[in-house]
């Protein structure tokens, strides 16, 4: 693979493996070494490094001395500390997005919403699409909300919940089923502009999500004391 733009080649590299983290194909533990990543992408040991940082960043590995890097453990008081934070975010940005529009405004995030309930329909909404879609949404609302520190604080939570949520999918299949109700619900609450609804909509979701995520390390940690 070679990647492009070499002005924001790091964040490309940083993308690319943190992908790998988030769809499971590097587990936790699992040792990412800067020779053989420069070597599969063709790239620069430094590249790689400045990568490297990125990761660390945003909570999906850790950097030891003489050890290197290393993918993270998704423990419960991290999964914790991450839904506290997000699930209280979200609802700030609904709020502020209930204050800021009228009811055309919402239009572009419906219809988005909607899009992504055709693939459901069609049987084509795979884990990636899904959040994908998720972000895609929220980065409409940001730009009606015009918030520049709650968009940054945000996007940076984007790599951790998208590992939670590839894990607990990885668990419980029918949480797709579960997800696509969610945006239906999100949908309605935009379109009537109920603001406690889409608060309501948002907490519940969020709570699943965690309690899903939560069973789901418990369940890793199950197997690892049977085969351990």
């Amino acid at each position: 693979m070679r990647f492009q733009a070499p002005e924001s080649l790091s964040e490309q590299i940083s993308q690319h493996l943190g992908q790998r983290i988030i769809t499971g194909q590097l587990q936790p533990g699992d040792r990412i070494q800067e020779l053989r990543i420069a070597g599969e992408l063709d790239v620069s040991r430094g590249s790689v490094r400045e990568a490297l940082l990125i990761l660390e960043r945003r909570h999906l590995i850790e950097i030891f001395p003489r050890r290197g890097a290393v993918v993270s453990q998704l423990t419960p008081a991290l999964v914790n500390s991450l839904y506290d934070v997000y699930i209280e975010l979200l609802r700030v940005l609904a709020r502020r997005l209930m204050v800021v529009t009228s009811g055309s405004d919402l239009k572009p995030m419906v219809a988005r919403i909607q899009e992504l309930e055709r693939l459901f329909e069609a049987g084509e909404a795979t884990r990636e699409q899904i959040v994908e879609s998720g972000f895609d949404i929220v980065g409409l609302i940001h730009r009606i909300v015009e918030n520049p520190f709650l968009e940054e604080t945000l996007e940076n939570f984007r790599p951790a919940i998208s590992r939670t949520y590839f894990i607990a999918t990885d668990h419980f299949r029918g949480e797709i089923a579960e997800t696509r109700r969610f945006f239906k619900s999100l949908a309605d609450a935009a379109e009537t502009r109920d603001g406690e609804a889409l608060d309501s909509v948002i907490q519940q979701f969020g709570e699943h999500q965690r309690r899903l995520a939560l069973k789901a390390l418990e369940a890793e940690s199950a197997d690892g004391r049977k085969n351990g």
